[in-house]
């Protein structure tokens, strides 16, 4: 049986490089991959260098005609508070569009536990949503867009929710690459907060895995957290973190202070990820 066709946009971001990978590995698509440079991208993808949001009504052609698209493609991630994330939902709705009018298949876009906003305890499919960032409105606004437009249209649809993510630290902006670089740099102390707050985490290669896995498979569809289900304080992560790093740093408690507007604890709900790798 011939393999089908997969487009992955964002293919050469932190998390896209090793989606691509773990795609690559499971040998189940022909893999191509688009973003602006392919410094990163696994040479046996095939590399397109085209412009996701550009008006082309060949579009869906110019990206190999795929059957199923992953879209990471998100400019300003790490900046919560850039209006771009506001700015930019018509484009983002726009290359959907296109692409499921091209005769795209299946359609799965990275989604993230910001779109929710303050909560504590798991957060599943059904959990409401009032997100508190300009990065978290738009995301959740997408995919508002994105179930009702996939609807109308027939086709499978996956939102695949992310939490908190380490590993490849120096490609990231996360609390793990401050503390690389610093200690890179032969700093001995970082500032922390009390480091109680609970989160889920889980590295970069299972995170590419749990998304890999749930775009091989159509029967687990609509909202998946993409996560570990299990809330662990912060400050027990980052400890570990240095200990398998070898790092000679040590965490400064209480340098400043929790944040009024963080969750105690918060966690994605696992059953959806936990049916998809089980299937495997």
């Amino acid at each position: 049986m011939a393999k089908a066709k997969i487009l992955v946009t964002g293919a050469n971001g932190y998390i896209g490089r090793h989606v691509v990978k773990q795609l690559l590995d499971h040998d189940h698509f022909i893999v191509f991959a688009v973003d602006l440079a392919n410094t990163g991208i696994d040479p046996r993808a095939t590399y397109l260098n085209v412009d996701i949001f550009a008006d082309d009504v060949d579009l869906y052609s110019r990206l190999g005609s795929p059957d199923v698209c992953i879209h990471l493609a998100w400019r300003d991630g790490f900046n919560h508070k850039s209006e771009y994330h506001i700015q930019s939902i018509p484009q983002h709705f726009s290359f959907i569009k296109r692409m499921i009018e091209g005769g795209l298949q299946q359609l799965a876009v990275m989604g993230s536990m910001h779109e929710i906003g303050y909560h504590e305890g798991a957060i599943s499919e059904g959990t409401a949503c009032n997100p508190s960032s300009y990065y978290g409105i738009a995301k959740n606004t997408l995919r508002q867009i994105a179930v009702i437009y996939a609807a109308e249209k027939k086709i499978s649809f996956q939102w695949l929710r992310g939490y908190y993510i380490y590993g490849d630290d120096l490609k990231n902006h996360s609390v793990f690459t401050k503390i690389a670089e610093m200690a890179s740099r032969g700093e001995t102390e970082f500032p922390f907060t009390s480091g109680l707050n609970r989160y889920d985490f889980q590295s970069i290669e299972s995170l590419a895995n749990q998304i890999a896995s749930a775009v091989e498979q159509t029967e687990i569809t609509g909202v998946i957290e993409c996560c570990s289900g299990v809330g662990i304080p912060l400050k027990d992560k980052v400890e570990e973190y240095i200990r398998d790093n070898g790092y000679a740093i040590k965490l400064k408690y209480g340098a400043f202070p929790d944040r009024v507007y963080d969750s105690p604890g918060v966690w994605g709900d696992a059953t959806k990820i936990n049916r998809i790798m089980g299937n495997k």
